[in-house]
C-alpha cells in the first residue's frame, strides 16, 4: 500500500475535532467576544465618560473588571517586550549596563504618580477628544507598576546561567542570537513568569491612581474596578468596598486558572537539574489543551515559525553584545562612553536645577530631603520584617509544588489587594484610639511590596536542583547548618531581586500609604510619599520634580549602597553551575 494512502488517514484522524476542541473552542470564541466589546469602548468620545459617569452599582462590576483586567493585560504585553529587550541588552552589554541598570533604579523609583503627573496631557493630546488617549495613559501608568520587576528578574537570571551550560552552547558553536533562545530564555523562565504574577498584582495595588486620575486642574475617571473603589472610597460605601473585593477575588481567579496556572505548569520543562521533579505542578487548562485535535494543529505553523526564527545563526555585534571568548576591552572606547555618560548627566543636572531654582529655594531642598529620609527608614524597617517573615514561608512553599499550586492564586490576591481598601480599617482605628499616623500608616507601604520577596522566593526554591537537595540529603545537611549551607545560598540571588523590588516599590506604596481618607476624613503621615501625593493633587510641579527627584537619588543611592553588592556576592559566589 503506498505511503501516502497510509499517512491520509492518520493526519485526518490527528486534525478532527474532538469533544475537547469544542470546550476550548467555546473559551477562545468567549474571550475574543469580551476582547471585541471592552475595545469598542476605548473608542468611544471623551465625552463619553462624563455622560456614563462611574456608579456604584454592583450590576456593572463585570464590566468594569473587563475593562480593568483587558487594559493589566495590555500592560503586560508590553511588559514582556520591554523586559526581554532591556533585560537582554543590560545582561549581555558591559557598556549598556553602566546605563541601563542604573536608570532602572531611577525608573522604579520613579511613583506612579510622577508618570501620571508627565504623561496625561500626552497621551490626552495624542488622541484629542478620544477615550482612547486616556485609556493609554492608564495603561502606560500600570505597565510601570509591572515593568520594572520583570526586567530585574530576567536581569539576575541572565547573569546566573551556569557556567556549563554556557560551555555546552561554546561547544555546540551556537550564535549569540540561538544561545539567547535556546539557553538565556528558557533558564530565565520560571523566575520571569512568577514575576510576571507578582507584577499583574502589583499592577492591581496601583488601579486606583491609574484609573481614577487627578493631576491638578485635569480629572479622568476611566470605568473600571480602580475607579469604583476610588467612588466608594470617597462615599464611604462599606457594601461597595466589599463588592470590589469579592469582584477582584473572582477575576484573580479567573485569570490564575486560564493563563498563569497553564504557564507554570507549561514552564516546569525549563528547570535546570539533571534529575525529574518529584511533583510536578498541573493544570486542567493546559490538560483540556493538550488533548484537543484541531486546536493544536493551528498552532503548529506558529511553532514552525518560532523554532525557524530561533535557530537563525545571527551574529550579534560584539562592541554591543559580550563576545563569547573574554579579551580585554578597549580603554579608550570606555573613557569615551563613560565621559558621554558623565556629559549627560550633567545635563540634566543642570536643566532641572534650572527649572527648580526657578521657584524653589534651598530650604524646599531640606524639606524634601527630611521627608525623604523619614520614608527610607520606614522602607528599611518594613523590608526587614518582611524578609523575616517570607524567606522561611517562601522556602516552605517553593519546595512543595502541590501546595505552591493552591498558594499561588490566594497570594495574587494578597499581593493585588490595593492599600486603599484598607483605608477604612486603618482610618477609623487610627482616629477612634487616637494613634499616631507615621508608625500606624506605615503598614500600608508593605502591604502590596511584601509579596516580592514571597513570590521571588517561592520562585528561587521552586527552581532549585531536586538533584542538589538529595545531595544535601545524603551529607545529613538539616536544621541550620541546611539553611545556611544549601537553601538560603541557592535562593540568594532570586531574593536580591524580589527586596530590590520590593524596596522600590515600598517607595512607591508610600503614596498611597502616607496619605489615607476615609470620606471627609484624612490622615497625612510625615514622609516623601505624602510630600509627592499632595503636590500632585495642587498641580504644584516644581515639588512634584524636586520630590521625585530625590526619591529616584535615594532609591539609587540605597540600591548601590546595599542591594547591588550583595547582586555581585550572589552572582560571584553563589552561582549554580
Amino acid at each position: 500500500m503506498p505511503l501516502q494512502e497510509i499517512l491520509t488517514p492518520r493526519l485526518g484522524q490527528a486534525l478532527r475535532p474532538n469533544i475537547w476542541d469544542a470546550v476550548a473552542l467555546i473559551l477562545v470564541i468567549g474571550a475574543m467576544v469580551l476582547i471585541v466589546y471592552g475595545g469598542r469602548q476605548t473608542t468611544l468620545p471623551l465625552s463619553a465618560l462624563d455622560i456614563s459617569p462611574v456608579s456604584l452599582d454592583p450590576s456593572n462590576l463585570p464590566v468594569y473588571a473587563l475593562r480593568t483586567t483587558m487594559r493589566m493585560l495590555l500592560a503586560i504585553v508590553c511588559s514582556i517586550i520591554f523586559t526581554f529587550v532591556y533585560a537582554a541588552l543590560a545582561a549581555k552589554s558591559r557598556r549598556a549596563e553602566m546605563v541601563l541598570i542604573p536608570l532602572l533604579d531611577i525608573l522604579q523609583s520613579v511613583p506612579i504618580l510622577g508618570f501620571l503627573t508627565f504623561t496625561v496631557v500626552f497621551f490626552l493630546n495624542l488622541f484629542p477628544g478620544s477615550v482612547f488617549g486616556a485609556e493609554l495613559a492608564c495603561v502606560f501608568a500600570i505597565f510601570t507598576s509591572q515593568a520594572w520587576n520583570m526586567t530585574f528578574s530576567m536581569y539576575q537570571s541572565l547573569r546566573n546561567v551556569p557556567k556549563d551550560l554556557e560551555e555546552a552552547t561554546q561547544s555546540f558553536h551556537l550564535s549569540g542570537w540561538q544561545r539567547f533562545w535556546r539557553l538565556d530564555v528558557p533558564f530565565a523562565m520560571p523566575g520571569l513568569i512568577w514575576n510576571t504574577m507578582m507584577s499583574m498584582s502589583g499592577g492591581w495595588f496601583f488601579v486606583v491612581a491609574s484609573e481614577a486620575i487627578t493631576v491638578g486642574n485635569t480629572t479622568i475617571t476611566l470605568p473600571g474596578i480602580g475607579s469604583y473603589v476610588a467612588l466608594a472610597i470617597e462615599k464611604q460605601s462599606l457594601p461597595a468596598i466589599g463588592y470590589a473585593i469579592l469582584t477582584m477575588l473572582l477575576v484573580i481567579i479567573a485569570y490564575d486558572q486560564l493563563l498563569f496556572r497553564p504557564v507554570v505548569a507549561w514552564a516546569d520543562k525549563f528547570r535546570f537539574e539533571q534529575t525529574a521533579s518529584a511533583t510536578a505542578p498541573s493544570s486542567w487548562m493546559l490538560d483540556l489543551f493538550r488533548r484537543t485535535r484541531a486546536l493544536r494543529a493551528l498552532t503548529y505553523p506558529f511553532a514552525a515559525v518560532n523554532k525557524a526564527i530561533s535557530n537563525l545563526h545571527i551574529a550579534l555585534p560584539t562592541g554591543l553584545w559580550k563576545p563569547a571568548t573574554k579579551g580585554p576591552p578597549s580603554r579608550v572606547v570606555d573613557a569615551v562612553w563613560l565621559a558621554l555618560i558623565a556629559v549627560s548627566t550633567l545635563y540634566a543636572g543642570w536643566r532641572a536645577y534650572s527649572y527648580l531654582s526657578a521657584t524653589l529655594s534651598l530650604a524646599d531642598v531640606f524639606t524634601a530631603v527630611g521627608h525623604g529620609f523619614v520614608t527610607l527608614a520606614r522602607v528599611v524597617v518594613l523590608i526587614a520584617l518582611a524578609t523575616l517573615i517570607w524567606v522561611p514561608v517562601g522556602v516552605w512553599i517553593g519546595l512543595r509544588p502541590r501546595l505552591a499550586e493552591r498558594i499561588q492564586p490566594l497570594a495574587q490576591f494578597l499581593a493585588a489587594f490595593p492599600a486603599n481598601l484598607a483605608f477604612p480599617v486603618f482610618v477609623v482605628v487610627i482616629v477612634r484610639y487616637h494613634l499616631n499616623p507615621n508608625i500606624w500608616l506605615s503598614p500600608l507601604m508593605i502591604l502590596g511590596t511584601q509579596w516580592y520577596i514571597l513570590f521571588n522566593v517561592i520562585a528561587g526554591a521552586s527552581a532549585f536542583p531536586t538533584d542538589l537537595r538529595e545531595a544535601a540529603g545524603s551529607f545529613h545537611l538539616h536544621g541550620w547548618r541546611w539553611w545556611m549551607k544549601v537553601i538560603l545560598p541557592g535562593i540568594f540571588p532570586y531574593y536580591i531581586t524580589g527586596a530590590i523590588t520590593a524596596s522600590g516599590g515600598s517607595w512607591n506604596a508610600s503614596i498611597v500609604a502616607e496619605v489615607a481618607s476615609w470620606g471627609d476624613t484624612h490622615l497625612t503621615a510625615t514622609g516623601l510619599g505624602a510630600y509627592i501625593a499632595t503636590a500632585t493633587e495642587t498641580g504644584d510641579f516644581p515639588r512634584v520634580v524636586l520630590g521625585i527627584a530625590t526619591m529616584c537619588i535615594l532609591v539609587t543611592l540605597f540600591n548601590r549602597l546595599l542591594w547591588r553588592p550583595l547582586y555581585a556576592f550572589g552572582e560571584r559566589r553563589l552561582r549554580l553551575g
